[in-house]
């Protein structure tokens, strides 16, 4: 595996932090209002110098966005990648989708702004990382069909769609509205309801009085349950 130089590792520093004062500035002033020599002057560097990154405004906006859907990804992938039972994992990509979020709500405001600026893209940014994703999950829950720990009159990509949809539209309904519950006991909900449904009935009998939540996440549910 090629090593880094000691200069193309600052350029990828530089970068990074480039984005993510550029992320802040974008969320906070609006892509109309925040320009090039605004961001320079954040970072304390010549405006010159982010034109030897980014072409211009546009593409630094872009960048931003897509950095922010990166780093989603590398958040999910511990859930996905772990050894826990198929239930547990499920649940825990729902539990680090909702806490991303809701620690990074500078994500969703840039996603707001590229559907409104950019109309004119094929798909936008957060539906192109989470299609790549579609086939591994379709994958996944097949097994969990196959081993009769899930309907077998579920269709797949109504369930992926589903599920989804109910996550990217609290994701937008919290940064609208904001959480009247706690972060943990919106998570409850949404994880109890959905697997309650999909269920087979072998499973859903096997699994009569137990919840989905870690114990982890119930702990830190009760310790916050006066928060909203």
């Amino acid at each position: 595996m090629p090593v880094s130089s000691p200069v193309e590792s600052r350029k990828v520093q530089r970068r990074r932090e480039i984005v993510r004062v550029a992320t802040r500035l974008f969320a906070k002033l609006g892509y109309a209002d925040c320009e090039m020599d605004r961001v320079a002057s954040e970072l304390g560097i010549a405006k010159g110098t982010l034109y030897l990154y980014f072409s211009g405004k546009q593409e630094l906006f872009l960048a931003c966005v897509d950095q922010g859907m990166q780093d989603l990804q590398i958040v999910l992938n511990q859930a996905v990648t772990s050894d826990d039972d198929p239930f547990a994992r499920i649940a825990q990509s729902i539990w680090l989708f909702l806490q991303f979020f809701d620690a990074n709500p500078q994500h969703i405001e840039l996603l707001i702004q590229e559907r409104a600026i950019f109309r004119d893209r094929p798909q936008p940014t957060f539906f192109i990382y989470r299609d790549a994703r579609r086939q591994r999950w379709r994958d996944f829950y097949q097994q969990l069909i196959d081993s009769g720990r899930l309907r077998n009159d579920l269709e797949i990509d109504d369930l992926l769609d589903s599920i989804g949809n109910l996550l990217y539209g609290t994701m937008f309904t919290n940064y609208f509205v904001g959480r009247s519950v706690p972060l943990c006991q919106q998570y409850r909900a949404v994880v109890e309801f959905t697997f309650r449904g999909m269920l087979s009935d072998a499973e859903r009998q096997r699994l009569a009085g137990t919840s989905f939540v870690p114990q982890a996440l119930s702990a830190t549910e009760s310790s916050n349950s006066g928060t909203a």
